[in-house]
C-alpha cells in the first residue's frame, strides 16, 4: 500500500468533498478521486460508496482512515527522529490565546535566546478553534489552546493535546451589587438573570458556559455583549453594562468582585497542541518541555 496516498483519504474523511479535498491538497478533484481510487485497489475493498450527489466513506473506508492517520503519525515521528540535524535547530511556529503566549511562550523565547539561540520562534495570538484549523493546515507547529470543564473542545482525530495548567474562573459583577453569601453557582448566576451578560468575540465556549448555568438555573440569558479582552470585559462591568467571566486568581480593578462560583465550577484549561507524529522535532520537543514546565500566574484566557 502507497502510504503517499494516505493523505487523500484522511482527508477525505474530514472534509467528506472530493472538491475540499482537492483545494486542502492543492491538486485537482479528479486526482483525489483517483488516488482513493488506487488506494482501494490495494487496500482489495471499497473505500468510498455514493451518497446522493456525494460520496462517503464505507466502513471499511472509516476504519483504513483511522490507521492512516496512526501510519502518517509514525512516519512522521521515524522522518523527525532520522534527521541528521538533531541539535534543536530551526523555525517553531506558534499560536494560542494572549494569556498562554504572555506568561509561557514569552519566558520560552528568553530562555531559548541564551541556551539555544538557532531555535527561533514565530508568534500569532489566536483563539482555539483558529488555532486548531492553522495546525490542521501546516501554517503552524503548536498551538496553545484551552476550553473548560463545562464547554469541553473537540479535538480532531489528526491532532493530539497535552494538559498543562487550570484554573478557576467565576463572575465578575459590580461590586456595588454584592452577590449571595453562597457561592453556589446557580444561586450567584440567578442572582444577576435580568442583567446583561457578556460573552467572548471570538470563542463561542465563554458563552456556552454561560448558557450551561443560566439553563440549569432555569432561565435564558440575555447574552448582550461580546469582548475578546480582558479588560474590556472589566471596563463593561465598571460602566453597569453587565456581568462576564473572569479568572479568580487574576487581579481586578476597584469596583469588580469576581464572586466564586461552585457545584457546579468553572475551570478552564490550557493545552499544547500538535499534530500527530509532530511532537518528537527536537525544535518543538524543546520548547515543549519549557511551557510544559512554565507555572505562569494569572492564567486568564
Amino acid at each position: 500500500m502507497d502510504t503517499r496516498r494516505l493523505p487523500y483519504l484522511v482527508e477525505f474523511a474530514r472534509h467528506g468533498s472530493m472538491r475540499v479535498v482537492a483545494d486542502v491538497l492543492g491538486t485537482s478533484t479528479s486526482v483525489v478521486s483517483q488516488q482513493i481510487a488506487a488506494l482501494a485497489r490495494e487496500a482489495g475493498t471499497a473505500l468510498v460508496e455514493p451518497e446522493g450527489r456525494r460520496s462517503r466513506l464505507t466502513p471499511a473506508g472509516r476504519r483504513l482512515a483511522e490507521h492512516a492517520r496512526t501510519i502518517l503519525a509514525a512516519v512522521e515521528t521515524a522522518r523527525r527522529d532520522l534527521d541528521p540535524d538533531a541539535e534543536p535547530r530551526g523555525l517553531v511556529r506558534v499560536a494560542g490565546f494572549a494569556t498562554a503566549i504572555r506568561h509561557a511562550v514569552m519566558p520560552t523565547l528568553a530562555a531559548l535566546a541564551v541556551s539555544h539561540p538557532q531555535v527561533a520562534l514565530t508568534i500569532r495570538e489566536y483563539e482555539p478553534a483558529e488555532a486548531h484549523a492553522m495546525l490542521l493546515a501546516d501554517q503552524i507547529d503548536l498551538a496553545l489552546t484551552y476550553d473548560y470543564d463545562l464547554a469541553p473542545a473537540v479535538l480532531d482525530p489528526d491532532l493530539t493535546a497535552v494538559p498543562l495548567w487550570s484554573t478557576v474562573w467565576g463572575l465578575a459583577v459590580p461590586s456595588a451589587r454584592t452577590p449571595p453569601a453562597s457561592s453556589d453557582a446557580l444561586a450567584v448566576v440567578t442572582a444577576f438573570r435580568d442583567d446583561d451578560w457578556i460573552g467572548n468575540s471570538r470563542n463561542q465556549a465563554d458563552e456556552q458556559v454561560l448558557r450551561t448555568l443560566a439553563s440549569m438555573a432555569g432561565f435564558h440569558p440575555r447574552l448582550t455583549h461580546e469582548a475578546d479582552s480582558l479588560e474590556l470585559v472589566e471596563d463593561l462591568v465598571l460602566a453597569g453594562l453587565g456581568v462576564g467571566l473572569l479568572p479568580r486568581d487574576r487581579p481586578v480593578r476597584p469596583g469588580i468582585e469576581v464572586a466564586p462560583l461552585r457545584d457546579p465550577g468553572v475551570l478552564l484549561r490550557a493545552y499544547a497542541v500538535t499534530r500527530r507524529g509532530r511532537a518528537a522535532w527536537p525544535p518543538l520537543a524543546l520548547v515543549l518541555d519549557h511551557i510544559a514546565r512554565a507555572r505562569p500566574g494569572m492564567l486568564g484566557a
